[in-house]
């Protein structure tokens, strides 16, 4: 493909009124957007009248306000745990729950301060997501979601003499 003076008035004209190398190159055909700016710089055509313009707006409509957290009934929390039968017996293991089931929190991603519990309630897609914003002393958890996020680490099984003579025995 050449640069007919057709083709180089048309591109100077298009330039001026604001289009951009994309949309020119499509208006001209059989020439690529970099080929456009490159014809440009060599014409010495930097100057426009009027930048393009985005085809949909730059700003969306502010959403609704979300509806304040005290509104919501405050049912009390359950613990579920499992039953004893089926957790295996570990001395001085503290008593952890299992499962919660957390009713919405206090606090939203733009009310959550510094010194607020940062436990996430709810699935992070839906309007009703939340965090459980109580006061949290040294961490990002409330005492009672740090107990749930941080466990102790479980103490091994001391080995005995058989243990010894056990690992031992594939070496001799």
């Amino acid at each position: 493909m050449s640069w007919t003076d057709e083709r180089v008035t048309t591109l100077k004209k298009l330039w001026l009124d604001g289009l951009s190398a994309s949309q020119i190159a499509k208006q001209l055909g059989g020439v690529t957007r970099n080929a456009v700016i490159g014809k440009v710089h060599r014409l010495g055509l930097s100057g426009r009248a009027a930048p393009s313009q985005p085809a949909r707006p730059a700003f969306k409509a502010p959403r609704p306000a979300r509806p304040a957290a005290t509104t919501m009934p405050s049912a009390p929390r359950r613990v579920i745990a499992a039953e004893p039968a089926s957790l295996p017996t570990v001395a001085a293991q503290p008593s952890v729950p299992a499962f919660r089931d957390e009713q919405p929190g206090s606090a939203t991603v733009l009310t959550l301060g510094a010194h607020m519990c940062k436990w996430p309630i709810g699935d992070p897609s839906t309007d009703g997501f939340t965090f459980c914003g109580r006061r949290s002393s040294d961490g990002p958890y409330c005492n009672e979601h740090a107990r749930v996020a941080y466990q102790p680490q479980q103490t091994k099984k001391k080995s005995g003499p058989t243990e010894l003579a056990r690992s031992l025995r594939r070496y001799i």
